[in-house]
């Protein structure tokens, strides 16, 4: 993998298509601690698609958010 766009653009992909197969948060195949650049590369990008996935999934659904405390 190299650090470029087309990977960034691939990772958030993969990450969106991760929350829409209904895989955990914490389901990352790549390591955000490692001291590999492309493993944390991955990890970040990964993350943010997965985030911008769910982000838009519970904005279409306001029910699906979770209640702060009422």
């Amino acid at each position: 993998m190299e650090l470029n766009r087309q990977s960034y653009l691939a990772l958030l992909k993969e990450g969106g298509d991760a929350f829409t197969a209904g895989d955990p948060s914490d389901a990352c195949p790549y390591d955000q601690y490692s001291p590999d650049q492309m493993q944390q590369f991955g990890a970040r990008y990964w993350t943010k698609g997965y985030m911008a996935a769910r982000t838009a999934s519970e904005s279409k659904n306001p029910q699906a958010e979770v209640s702060a405390g009422q």
